[in-house]
């Protein structure tokens, strides 16, 4: 069975990070994809984990190259998904998640249409502030920034096809681990296990037991 693209996206602060975190931990046959970014690293993160911290210039040469699955500006810095990391784990049978925003969930989903779309929600705009507040990671600036963005982002949510509110984090994972196992089971994800089992009962229909 072929891999499938898995888009999770949500406002800055959503806790989607740590609902993959989980996810990668407990479902197998799953990768992420490590994206490219312009911004500055954070103080925890780490080149090649994280993201791949590149500069703009380094950036405009990944979009000549065509090098990108998709790419947006977001919060004043440029985001983008490698096409190469996508296109193997797919090939190997992998599921991969692609932790993007709104834009990119958008631009990926002209190309590869039948991805799995998934939007985490916070339970309201006052913990999405606590939240981003208590991480501390950006200047106030860019603390206002994202907050003022994240009503842009939220009005998206109706072009997701699944819809997690990360009121408490077990119960969050358990969603999203159930819908990527959930859609392993769609019919056209196993139209080649199908087949197989379909040619068996053609080979076998004139067949008596016991001749």
């Amino acid at each position: 069975m072929q891999g499938n693209l898995i888009i999770i996206s949500s406002p800055s602060g959503g806790g989607k990070g740590t609902l993959i975190k989980e996810v990668l931990k407990t479902v197998p046959s799953v990768g992420y994809s490590v994206s490219f970014t312009t911004r500055a690293m954070r103080v925890g993160e780490a080149h090649g984990r994280d993201y791949f911290f590149v500069s703009r210039a380094e950036f405009e040469k990944l979009i000549k190259e065509e090098a990108l699955l998709e790419f947006a500006e977001v919060h004043g810095n440029f985001y983008g998904t490698s096409l190469n990391q996508v296109k193997t784990e797919i090939e190997a049978g992998r599921d991969i998640i692609l932790e993007i925003d709104v834009q990119g969930a958008a631009n990926v989903r002209k190309k590869i249409p039948e991805a799995l779309r998934v939007f985490i929600l916070p339970p309201s705009y006052e913990i999405l502030a606590a939240r981003l507040t208590a991480r501390a990671t950006e200047k106030a600036e860019d603390l206002n920034l994202r907050l003022k963005n994240s009503f842009g982002e939220i009005s998206h949510f109706s072009e997701f096809e699944y819809i997690i509110v990360n009121d408490e984090v077990s119960r969050a994972t358990n969603g999203l681990q159930t819908i990527i196992l959930a859609d392993r089971l769609k019919r056209v994800r196993q139209s080649a296990v199908i087949q197989g089992i379909l040619d068996s009962f053609d080979k076998s229909k004139n067949q008596v037991i016991g001749e």
